[in-house]
């Protein structure tokens, strides 16, 4: 059982249906200087992805890693037979972080908020050319 890490500190459980009897389908892709572990049907939070609105089809060609049933695809670096396709769901703000600097004997204290923007992405399909 896998965990997708949401914003809004809620865990979904990714479960493996029992129907196939195997893993799921799953890739690793990277965006935005990070890569994520994504499979069919998850929603996945990334940093913001600029350039796209909500209900628009974005796609993943920098692909990693693609795992079948019955194969494991390893790009150097990147594979060129596979896309990612998704579809963004919304644009939104994490949870503030509140960040404390402390100078002991100077009387000096600062505290300061920050919220992250994300990208709601449900991942669709994972393709191999």
């Amino acid at each position: 059982m896998g965990y997708v890490l949401n914003p809004e500190k809620v865990h979904t459980p990714v479960l493996v249906s029992p129907v196939t009897g195997g893993e799921r389908v799953y890739a690793i892709i990277e965006t935005s200087g990070k890569q994520y572990k994504v499979s069919e049907g998850e929603l996945l939070y990334t940093e913001k992805q600029v350039g796209y609105e909500p209900g628009e089809e974005i796609v993943f060609d920098k692909v990693l890693m693609v795992r079948t049933d019955n194969e494991t695809l390893i790009g150097k670096p990147y594979l060129e037979n596979a896309v990612v396709k998704g579809k963004v769901l919304e644009h939104g703000r994490a949870r503030k972080v509140i960040t404390v600097k402390y100078r002991p004997r100077k009387n000096s204290k600062v505290k300061k908020g920050h919220r992250q923007w994300y990208t709601k992405i449900m991942i669709e399909k994972i393709e191999l050319k």
